[in-house]
């Protein structure tokens, strides 16, 4: 009997190229997401997936989603989104949602789906993060601060559970072509002009290295060069760098 996968944010980017990797190993799939005929789209090009349509900035889907999804072998938390802008100048209420998806949605349903794979000695869960969460960001204050806690809590609870089954593993891409940028309305910013990799090519590295059990997987060999540099710097410069690779071209 195949085993299922259950994947948020899976209506384009990131999301979708990591169910199309499953999908290429068997996987049944329960697909997750707000666009309900991309969804559709995405779900009739692969074998054996369902689909879930849910707004995971409400507590009702939610619930919904947990319910409809009696048993789940691999957990991919991938939805989430990113503003971009002053802090003062972008609606408190964005900011909030944001939270409550990069955050508390992916707590929640990391907190209902572990139970079971605890009892049966057996899953997985990827939680996709960013090289954002290794850094701060000015102009995506709050998006960086969400991946932050979703790297650590990822590394905790590999750590909590090393030894139960159970592995968690923590996808930190750089850049890329994803639809992230024009969803975040950055065509203004800097790093929207950078060379970008593929969602093929993230979901491809991220779903090895899931499926390995590593704790960390940072797809570009780039992007692991460049944090490792970072770590040497004194926190204000990596702020203040970060915020001119972030900011606007012209301002």
């Amino acid at each position: 009997m195949a085993q299922t996968a259950l994947v948020t944010g899976a209506s384009g980017g990131i999301g979708e190229a990591i169910a199309r990797e499953l999908a290429k190993r068997g996987y049944h799939l329960v697909l997750a997401g707000r666009q309900k005929e991309r969804l559709e789209l995405v779900a009739e090009s692969l074998p054996n997936a369902t689909i879930r349509i849910c707004d995971l900035s409400l507590a009702t889907d939610i619930a919904s989603l947990i319910s409809e999804s009696p048993q789940v072998d691999i957990l991919v938390n991938n939805a989430g989104f990113a503003t971009y802008g002053d802090f003062a100048e972008t609606p408190l209420a964005e900011q909030l949602d944001m939270i409550q998806v990069n955050v508390s949605a992916l707590t929640q349903l990391t907190h209902s789906f572990l139970p079971s794979m605890l009892d049966r000695k057996s899953g997985k869960v990827m939680n996709v993060a960013s090289t954002a969460a290794f850094v701060p960001g000015p102009l995506m204050a709050v998006y960086f601060a969400t991946k932050a806690y979703v790297l650590s809590l990822t590394e905790a609870l590999a750590e909590e559970y090393k030894n139960s089954g159970v592995s968690f593993t923590c996808l930190c891409p750089g850049p890329t072509q994803s639809g992230f940028q024009e969803r975040a309305k950055m065509a203004e910013s800097r790093l929207a002009s950078q060379p970008l990799v593929t969602s093929e090519f993230v979901a491809e590295r991220g779903v090895a290295d899931l499926l390995a059990g590593k704790v960390l997987s940072i797809p570009s060999r780039t992007d692991q060069i460049k944090l490792w540099s970072l770590r040497l710097a004194p926190r204000s410069l990596v702020a203040e760098n970060v915020g001119k690779a972030i900011d606007r071209v012209r301002r």
